[in-house]
């Protein structure tokens, strides 16, 4: 099944069932984000997990399977991506890249944060001026080595 297709499939089911990320969280015992990684074919269910979600969602057993595979991650498209949300963090990357880049190095030395050992969190902060985004990633640090 491709990648798009899993996608407008779970997410269909899931308005159907009117549940949100936070309600899978709460019955898989996985992060909201993982799940959501999980719709887009960017992460990979185990079986318990594959057959939890068929069973709050109604899934068949062609998009269980789909579930359990591995996929190609990082294979969104377009490169540059247009969703203005998805842009403003490709902007953030344009902008503070480089200068993250150079903190985190004079923190842990020359090396690079896991996208493996790895998570993401989102949360909503109120601010008198206008409610904000917190993201919060936290990934392992992988120094380089030399041989």
């Amino acid at each position: 099944m491709a990648a798009s297709a899993l996608t407008a499939k779970l997410m269909a089911a899931k308005k159907v069932k009117n549940l949100s990320f936070a309600d899978l969280e709460a019955s898989l015992g996985r992060d909201e984000v993982w799940i959501a990684s999980l719709f887009y074919s960017q992460a990979t269910a185990s079986p318990e997990e594959a057959t939890k979600l068929a069973e709050l969602l109604d899934l068949d057993a062609e998009t269980t399977a789909a579930l359990q595979t591995f996929p190609t991650k990082g294979c969104l498209d377009p490169v540059i991506p247009t969703d203005p949300l998805i842009y403003r963090f490709y902007e953030i990357m344009q902008v503070y890249g480089m200068p993250l880049k150079d903190v985190i190095q004079e923190k842990f030395g020359d090396g690079i944060m896991s996208a493996i050992d790895f998570t993401l969190d989102v949360e909503k902060i109120d601010d008198p001026a206008g409610a904000r985004v917190q993201v919060i990633m936290c990934g392992k640090f992988l120094p380089y080595k030399k041989w």
